[in-house]
């Protein structure tokens, strides 16, 4: 295995080589140590409540701290980790790579983007320490204009300003594909987490400035007192809800779309097989994109809106699973007669395919009118969204971090404890989640710091759940930080892919590749005519073959 010559990580070793890079993978780096901060404060938030839900009263929390522990566990979770995860980092490092070009279209407002997100996030953790938000992470008024007297305002404007970090990368990226594609690589070559990150992108762009202009005018009822969300002085609340939701159920897509994009590499690259139905499954990408922007409704079906409005949205609900049942079909097909290798990244993704099959079927439940009326604001829309977000988003970046690592640091991880971690975070969270399903339809409401008691046997199950869902998430900060310092190294291509990104050195070079490729084979080619005899290479890297 020849040594790695100069890469993007000894390209300079001072403070200032990295607060000003311009190099999409040192940015994305410093983005994936971010955000897993704030993951890390989100969870200790997460801790808090499950512990405070140990036992019927409120015994630990009082309700006042309480609301302020879901509130920030939730803010932390979806503003500063879920949303930017897999965009701003696997994103950042591999969309370039992957097509081929030396760096993202517009490498400073690349730079700009991070400092956006840690100006934001800086902000609302400065809020957080001088006394916190109680608002829930929805900012619901008239509670949040009028009557909170928590940090809403400063919370408000570090997610205002983490949102143009969002915008700035979403464009990069449209530009970016449009505009730097190596010759060759056509749009029915790239590969389809560039398809995920296009469609999300659009989701970006066009959705995040709604979020941004609701907060401003959240902002100037509180300061000057027009009447935009209280009725008291002329608002209309149900105008609120309209807003958020139009940008947070497409948010929605902005956290699990990329997802799929990691999940469709992994789950063709392990089964050694060309994935099946590609044109459907990158199109469908597009389609969830659209469809997102016409189903904020459902979020409103108790709000007293229309029941015709209900009707419709609750249509269209139905409507825009539809790409996505095309996606876990495809995947599964992809599966079908593949040569399937269980490495640590494709326990994921098979875990990923379980738990964001449930996620998505009981989002119907919710879709459907009557109901919901039944489920609205109890624990099933907990487990619901952690089923999506955490089962489908957060173990899908898991995945996409075990790929790729080795590209991205040259180095091998321990594969015995990585598929430790994998099985204790499959099970610690179902153990965590699946009780809640039945708590919801039991009736037991969520956002209360004590309830009855015959609701505690299952809420023990479920905080003995987190216990080991935690315990999984953090062995891999152990693990993948052990072998940068003593894991083997991994070789410019160790899972034998035909991909652009492992034709170049690992980790790589500045400026992506020593030469301009020129892509002349399809998407997951793993004939001869992707130019390389990858079995052969597998055997010479000492993995079993797969034939």
């Amino acid at each position: 295995m020849r040594e790695p010559k100069d890469s993007y990580l000894t390209n300079g070793y001072s403070l200032k080589s990295w607060l000003l890079t311009k190099d999409h993978k040192r940015i994305a780096l410093m983005y994936l140590i971010s955000i897993s901060v704030f993951f890390f404060m989100g969870g200790l938030y997460a801790a808090a409540i499950r512990l405070e839900l140990l036992t019927p009263g409120s015994d630990l929390l009082q309700s006042a701290t309480y609301n302020k522990a879901f509130t920030q566990h939730g803010i932390l979770m979806i503003f500063f980790f879920l949303i930017p995860s897999i965009p701003a980092t696997l994103g950042n490092f591999l969309l370039p790579l992957m097509i081929g070009a030396k760096d993202l279209a517009l490498p400073r407002i690349n730079l700009l983007s991070l400092y956006l997100y840690w100006i934001g996030g800086l902000l609302t953790l400065y809020a957080l320490m001088q006394g916190g938000v109680d608002t829930g992470w929805t900012f619901y008024t008239p509670y949040s204009t009028t009557f909170s007297n928590s940090y809403v305002m400063a919370v408000g404007l570090g997610i205002f300003i983490n949102g143009f970090s969002s915008i700035l990368t979403g464009l990069n990226f449209i530009v970016t594909i449009h505009t730097m594609r190596a010759p060759g690589m056509t749009w029915f070559r790239l590969p389809l987490f560039v398809w995920a990150h296009y469609a999300t992108s659009l989701v970006m762009i066009l959705g995040t400035p709604v979020i941004a202009i609701t907060v401003l005018l959240l902002a100037i009822e509180r300061v000057v007192k027009v009447g935009i969300f209280d009725p008291a002085i002329g608002g209309d609340p149900i105008l609120f809800q309209h807003l958020f939701w139009f940008y947070s159920h497409p948010a929605v897509y902005i956290m699990i779309l990329p997802g799929m994009g990691v999940i469709s590499e992994v789950i063709s690259s392990f089964s050694r097989k060309k994935i099946f139905g590609y044109e459907f499954i990158a199109f469908s990408s597009i389609a969830i994109a659209v469809f997102g922007f016409l189903v904020w409704g459902h979020h409103m079906f108790v709000s007293g809106q229309s029941i015709y409005a209900g009707l419709v949205f609750s249509f269209l609900t139905m409507v825009v699973a539809v790409p996505s049942a095309i996606k876990v079909f495809n995947w599964t097909a992809t599966m079908y007669k593949g040569s399937i290798s269980y490495d640590t990244p494709m326990l994921y993704a098979i875990g990923f395919l379980g738990l964001f099959l449930v996620g998505g079927l009981t989002g119907l439940f919710l879709g459907s009118v009557g109901l919901t009326v039944h489920l609205t604001d109890t624990y099933f829309v907990v487990a619901h969204f952690h089923y999506v977000m955490v089962g489908g988003q957060v173990i899908a970046y898991l995945a996409g971090i075990h790929y790729w690592w080795p590209k991205m640091t040259g180095k091998m991880y321990s594969e015995f404890w990585g598929k430790v971690s994998a099985m204790l975070v499959f099970v610690g969270f179902n153990l965590t989640f699946f009780p809640q399903f039945i708590l919801g339809y039991q009736g037991m409401p969520r956002r209360y710091a004590s309830y009855p008691a015959e609701f505690q046997v299952l809420n023990i199950f479920s905080t003995a759940g987190a216990s080991v869902l935690g315990v999984g998430l953090l062995m891999p900060v152990v693990y993948l930080t052990h072998s940068i310092f003593a894991g083997k190294p991994a070789g410019d291509n160790p899972w034998m892919l035909p991909g652009l990104e492992w034709r170049t050195q690992s980790p790589p070079p500045t400026l992506n590749f020593d030469e301009q490729p020129v892509v002349t084979w399809e998407a997951y080619e793993f004939g001869e005519e992707s130019g390389l005899d990858l079995e052969e290479a597998r055997r010479a890297a000492g993995r079993p073959s797969v034939v």
